[in-house]
């Protein structure tokens, strides 16, 4: 390491911008793109994925089948939608009225036999059909949001990828790449933010730490003290005029109000944080926008809903795991934290309102919205007293809106028990294609690692999908 590089390190420990360097997790601070004539494009697009872990039922939400048997359908009638042709559950009263700004997948699929929600969320999020473990070796496959952060890192926030709610619990429901980035580094895995007992549905909801920059007169005394080093580098290395543009950047980042301000929650008005519901799902989805305003370019929301007022034990992150009785989950059907007679309502009303609040403030061309689980539920309802499903990887039911997608359109069909597809499967392959695709992330680009180069995935996108 030459001197410069010495000097730049420690100065930036010294001007208290450490974290720019260190790897920690999830800041990573971007450089507007240029187009062929060397003028500034900044990439403006971001996600929101909604993580439904657990695995929700397809058969009782987005992809019902009221004709079948009794021991299939499960106790829900579909209602109709404004889109001619999609009808979903029931509770969906909301939703309801918003199909034509989303797109709904009744064909995803799992090939293979993964039933376990360990490898299935890790398939799910890192876009590849892989073995977790193969041969003795674990894959280190990253994560979409990492890939996210590393081609279109946020020019405005120091943060480009998080996490809202970290997985709590049991450890099944937390794919094991999350926290460090995969073979990208811990620079890009997530920023989690909050948990079960400190979440924005609460009064004194925490934001993290990063955001935290102390003492703003001392920390201005140390970029006068940065100024000092870096005129110095100046005259001895080329470099110095880079690197101090860069400090800038991350300098800038960290200290727009804008990052701090998004987790104060009081900002928006009693309205609108009812409309969203006021619980930890409403409440994180409308976080979530905020964070996008705020410059972030993915986020992850657990869809925990919460835990219902008559009980002690619910589940701090993995409402959508409905098995019933075998498991000793309640009643899949009923009104308990793991039933869906709890947490449809509360999905339905979040949903629909970060999708209308979205387009209303002319967010949805360019933010991209997914909703998924890591697999759907047997078709055929368990047997067991409280009744309940289990795992089912074959098929199952996404929605995806905004950044491109066509609203109001269905893709795929499963057969008339919603075993599995018959009309254009969709592996997560495809999945994390059209995502990368609808964020303007090229997929030729392959990532290189110890000489090795590996695609961001080896699916294609779905054109069709998109307006």
């Amino acid at each position: 390491m030459n001197t410069y590089e010495m000097n730049r390190r420690q100065a930036l420990i010294t001007g208290g911008l450490g974290a720019l360097s260190l790897n920690m997790p999830g800041v990573v601070i971007g450089r507007d793109a240029t187009d062929k004539s060397g003028n500034a494009v900044s990439s403006e697009k971001s996600c929101i994925f909604v993580l439904l872990c657990g695995g929700p039922s397809h058969v009782d939400t987005w992809d019902m089948k009221p004709d079948a048997p009794d021991s299939i359908r499960g106790p829900y009638k579909p209602i109709a939608t404004k889109v001619p042709g999609m009808r979903i559950n029931e509770m969906h009263t909301e939703l309801s009225k918003v199909t034509d700004h989303f797109t709904l997948i009744n064909s995803m699929t799992h090939p293979g036999a993964i039933s376990n929600h360990f490898d299935a969320m890790h398939n799910l999020l890192s876009g590849q059909s892989l073995k977790r473990v193969q041969n003795g070796v674990s894959d280190d496959q990253p994560y979409l949001g990492s890939f996210v952060a590393k081609h279109s890192p946020s020019t405005r926030n120091i943060v480009s990828n998080a996490w809202l709610m970290k997985c709590v619990g049991r450890p099944v429901f937390c794919a094991p790449n999350l926290g460090i980035g995969g073979y990208l580094g811990s620079a890009y895995a997530p920023v989690f933010v909050g948990s079960d007992k400190n979440n924005p549905s609460m009064d004194d909801f925490k934001p993290p730490q990063i955001y935290d920059l102390g003492d703003p007169v001392v920390l201005a005394k140390r970029r006068k003290l940065l100024e000092k080093i870096e005129s110095k580098a100046l005259s001895h290395d080329s470099k110095g005029k880079d690197w101090s543009n860069l400090r800038e950047l991350g300098y800038d980042a960290m200290t727009r109000s804008e990052g701090r301000e998004a987790f104060e929650m009081d900002r928006e008005t009693p309205k609108m944080r009812d409309r969203y519901g006021r619980h930890p799902l409403g409440q994180n989805m409308l976080l979530a926008r905020r964070m996008v305003e705020a410059g972030v370019r993915y986020v992850t929301v657990n869809g925990w809903a919460g835990q219902a007022d008559h009980e002690t034990n619910g589940p701090p992150a993995s409402s959508w795991d409905m098995h019933g009785g075998n498991m000793g989950m309640g009643n899949a059907f009923g009104n308990g934290s793991y039933g869906m007679g709890f947490c449809l309502p509360r999905l339905d009303q979040a949903l629909a309102a970060l999708l209308t609040d979205l387009k209303e403030r002319g967010m949805l061309e360019n933010t991209l919205v997914v909703v998924t689980g890591e697999f759907g539920r047997t078709p055929k309802v368990l047997t067991q007293q409280p009744p309940g499903r289990q795992h089912w990887p074959r098929c199952f039911s996404s929605i995806l809106a905004g950044a491109g997608i066509a609203g109001g359109q269905l893709y795929g069909k499963s057969d008339k028990h919603a075993n599995q597809p018959i009309m254009n499967p969709v592996r997560v392959e495809e999945l994390a294609a059209t995502i990368y695709h609808a964020l303007d992330i090229p997929l030729n680009g392959p990532e290189t690692n110890s000489g090795l180069a590996r695609p961001l995935t080896t699916g294609k996108p779905i054109m069709e999908l998109f307006g």
